[in-house]
């Protein structure tokens, strides 16, 4: 019988997502909040791109990196949300071996190159606000494409082996992933082999990527706030402090919630299962949805081009 059983999942064809395990009875409801973010993900989103394409006055650094973030926001909530919403509305929760791996690679590929950009995002600041009369010297459109090409190739190589870590080991245990998608770890302790090496490298990884941006970004927003407080007048202090509270209240949404599931996953084992994976997609969900408003509301020239556009359609 156990000879069989290691037989059946050395290789399965699929996995079997659970959902959010415990609140199976709720999926419904869930859904409805969960189906409403994606909405205005994907309505929010694309307002950016378009305002920002349309309005020459916004093709500078600092809209090109937010025009990235969106692409990367869009493509991240679209990489779990369908086939979550699909479990939820259907109960189908089988998903492809190969599918799975792909999600799994998309995922932490984008929001590693999320992390990124606020790093990029952060530096655009500090030298707008820190040096601006040489701000378009330094951030030349070449400078801002070689940012841009640096973020995605680095989550891109330091993701890549994720999936192939995960396709070299058997399950003998189960294919059943007590998730709503296919996140690493979750993956990885369904292996029964040794997952040292691959939980070393997820981990290293994670720590490297989020641990380094963060460190970049505090330094940047320590010095763009010694800048603030040196300035002379108090208006001018108000008015440059508006344009770097949008990135602070972005970061602040984005790194907390990834934070939390982070930590819980290593170390929160009194932790119950149905809340930690709640937090696993608040923090893929919410950023990209709060993200556009933010900017949209905290950001006065893309707020001006908003309204601007909305009156020219009512006149």
């Amino acid at each position: 019988m156990s000879d069989s059983n290691v037989s059946d999942f050395t290789n399965p064809s699929t996995f079997i997502l659970l959902g959010i395990p415990g609140l199976e009875i709720a999926h419904v409801w869930i859904s409805i909040p969960f189906c409403a973010m994606y909405v205005i993900t994907i309505l929010g989103n694309f307002t950016i791109l378009f305002i920002v394409k349309r309005e020459p006055s916004l093709h500078e650094p600092m809209y090109y990196f937010l025009c990235m973030l969106t692409i990367i926001d869009l493509v991240l909530s679209t990489s779990i949300l369908p086939k979550t919403l699909s479990i939820f509305w259907f109960n189908s929760r089988e998903i492809n071996f190969t599918a799975c791996l792909t999600q799994m690679y998309f995922m932490h590929c984008f929001t590693g190159m999320g992390s990124g950009i606020f790093v990029t995002m952060a530096y655009d600041r500090y030298v707008a606000i820190c040096d601006p009369l040489r701000h378009s010297t330094i951030l030349t459109n070449r400078v801002v494409v070689k940012l841009g090409l640096a973020v995605v190739l680095r989550s891109i190589i330091l993701i890549l082996p994720h999936p192939f870590l995960v396709r070299q080991w058997p399950y003998c245990r189960t294919n059943i992933i007590p998730h709503s998608y296919c996140e690493y770890m979750a993956v990885v302790k369904l292996a029964c082999a040794d997952i040292r090496v691959g939980s070393y490298y997820g981990l290293s990884v994670a720590l490297l990527l989020a641990g380094l941006d963060v460190f970049f970004i505090a330094v940047s927003y320590t010095q763009i706030l010694r800048a603030i407080f040196s300035l002379s007048t108090k208006d001018t202090r108000l008015k440059t402090f508006e344009t770097f509270s949008s990135h602070l209240c972005v970061i602040l949404t984005s790194y907390i919630p990834a934070l939390f599931s982070f930590l819980t996953h290593r170390f929160g084992q009194n932790v119950p299962l149905y809340f930690h994976v709640l937090v696993a997609n608040v923090y893929i969900l919410v950023p990209p949805m709060l993200n556009p408003i933010i900017y949209g509301m905290r950001t006065k020239q893309i707020r001006d081009r908003l309204l601007h556009l909305f009156t020219d359609k009512g006149n």
